[in-house]
This record gives C-alpha cells, structure tokens and sequence, in this order.
C-alpha cells in the first residue's frame, strides 16, 4: 500500500494534527491506515497521552501505553531541541541510516496506507548526519507539506518547495493549515503560494476543519476517501 511522508515548513506547525485527522477518515472510510512518528523531541512519558507518539496512537484507536509509543516513536529524547542537539545531552547519537531502516521495517509490514510524520521542517537536522528530507530521499517516497498562514509562511513554504523539488522528492500536495491567530490568512496565503507554485496541489485546511479538508487532503496524498 502507499506511504507519504508528511513534513513541514518548521516546528508547532501543525503536523501531528494533520496526520491524526487523516488518519481518522481513512479509517472511516474502511482503510487500516497507520502512522509513525519515528523521532520525537521534547518527549515527557508522564504527558504521553497529550505527545505527538500518544495522538497518533489515539487516531489509530489504540490503547497508549510505553510499549506502543515505542512501537510508532522509537527515537524519542527528553530535551526540546532539534534530535541532533537533543540526542548527546541523553549521550546517545541518531543517524539517518536508523530511522530509514525502521522506516523501510514498518512499510513492509504495513497492510494499508502508512503515514510518516516528520520533527521540525523539512530542512531540520533529524539526526546527527541529516535532516528530514535526507530521510525522504533515502526511502524514495512521496511527501506531503504542511504550512501555516502566519506572517513569513510564505516564504518558509517556498523554501520548503524549492528543497523538495531540487532533492527530486515527489510533493503531492501543500496543506495550509490556518495558523491560530494567523496574520495573512487562509486565502491570501493559498492564493500566493498558488501564483507562486505552478503545478504544486495547493490546499487550505481552516480551524475547525470539517472532514471534507481533509477528504481533498488524502486524496491528492493518493488515498481516495469520502467525507465521512
């Protein structure tokens, strides 16, 4: 079945949150979709229900317990910093080579759709030898972006793109997820980045987004779904 890798244009940009409401309407439309979130930073096991690892488990109905969240998010660190700076505070060290090989190990036993949610943006150090899109190269999958309406989104969504398509990733799709108190807005920042981006699938998702944003969402990731 399909993977994509979702990314970002940077941290809190609404990741998790995307991939999770995904995940809710492939499975309501008959899909065993799942999710991994292999590299978390900042991980705090006291608050594992509210983590990144803990939604994902939640939108899949699974029960969020130290042996699940390992399962989906092995690489995890206490420190909030990016895994490059938090891993030798842990004394510990990541390489790409870890996370594509744990990736490569959960697309083969995948049944159904396989999302892959990502740390930081796409240009993040993800390990002490990479970043996030050295990832995604590495396992030649397509990818899914996720941007924000805040003021300067424009620009990081560009970058974002522009890395992407020199790494020759397939991105199939850009989802604007309206920024909470975003200054640009959801339609000002869609337009742009349309003008902008010839050729790229431009999508919103508002606050508060009903299943039909995120219905278009999947599809132009490949999965075909209905508003449920």
């Amino acid at each position: 079945m399909s993977t994509v890798f979702v990314t970002g244009t940077g941290t809190d940009i609404g990741k998790t949150f995307v991939v999770a409401r995904l995940l809710q309407i492939m499975r309501r439309n008959g899909f065993d979709a799942r999710a991994i979130k292999p590299v978390v930073s900042g991980f705090d096991p006291g608050k594992a229900a509210v983590s990144d690892p803990g939604l994902l488990l939640s939108a899949m109905g699974g029960a969020i317990s130290p042996d699940a969240i390992h399962a989906i998010s092995p690489f995890r660190f206490a420190a909030p910093l990016a895994p490059d700076l938090a891993a030798p505070k842990e004394g510990r060290r990541l390489s790409v080579a870890e996370i594509v090989a744990f990736c490569r190990a959960k697309i083969a036993e995948s049944k159904g759709p396989l999302l892959i949610e990502g740390v930081g943006g796409v240009m993040s150090p993800i390990a002490n030898d990479g970043t996030g899109l050295d990832v995604i190269k590495a396992l030649k999958i397509p990818a899914a972006l996720v941007a924000g309406t805040y003021l300067g989104a424009i620009s990081h969504a560009l970058t974002a793109v522009s890395a992407i398509r020199s790494a020759g990733v397939d991105l199939r799709v850009v989802g604007v997820n309206e920024s909470e108190g975003g200054s640009i807005g959801l339609g000002l920042t869609i337009e742009s980045l349309r003008r902008f981006l010839p050729g790229v699938e431009v999508q919103g998702i508002r606050r508060g987004a009903g299943h039909a944003d995120f219905a278009r969402f999947a599809g132009a990731c490949g999965f075909a779904v209905r508003p449920t």
